[in-house]
């Protein structure tokens, strides 16, 4: 069973994603509890491959309020979990032009933190009207199909 913590909805609309793959994080204990309590955004974060292991960056998890860590770091770099099949062909993808690592997700699946990753390629200005254009002609059509039923 999954559980959404948080998503990024920004990405469907600035990114052309290409695939999705899904990916543990490694955190600590107090961070695992945050994300629990729903205590992190995404919406400015990546993911980079840094000498053969992906790395989760710019992710804010807030600090969880009964931890007694006083030197944590809300924006630290965060390991993610891959195979190294999965890393090397992640990495073949990402190295064309204009491609990146977009964290669409993160949640639980039985009890471990999860990230869905999205391959993806940065839209146009006129891609971006031609999808707004889309969902509202999907939207004004569901509406009359509701009239008739």
């Amino acid at each position: 069973m999954k559980m959404t913590v948080s998503k990024n909805r920004k990405a469907y609309y600035q990114y052309d994603i290409i695939e999705e793959i899904e990916a543990g994080i490694k955190l600590t204990g107090a961070e695992v509890k945050s994300i629990r309590d729903h205590r992190v955004d995404i919406k400015h974060s990546y993911a980079r491959i840094i000498d053969g292991e992906a790395y989760l960056i710019n992710t804010h998890i807030n600090p969880y309020k009964e931890s007694s860590d006083e030197y944590y770091n809300p924006k630290r770099d965060r390991k993610l979990l891959l195979k190294k099949k999965e890393l090397k062909s992640l990495k073949k993808k990402i190295e064309s032009k204009g491609v990146t690592l977009v964290p669409l997700k993160i949640y639980f699946k039985r009890g471990w933190a999860k990230v869905r990753l999205g391959v993806a390629r940065g839209k146009t200005k006129k891609d971006k009207r031609d999808t707004l254009k889309r969902k509202v002609t999907e939207r004004e059509m569901d509406r009359e199909r509701k009239k008739y039923i």
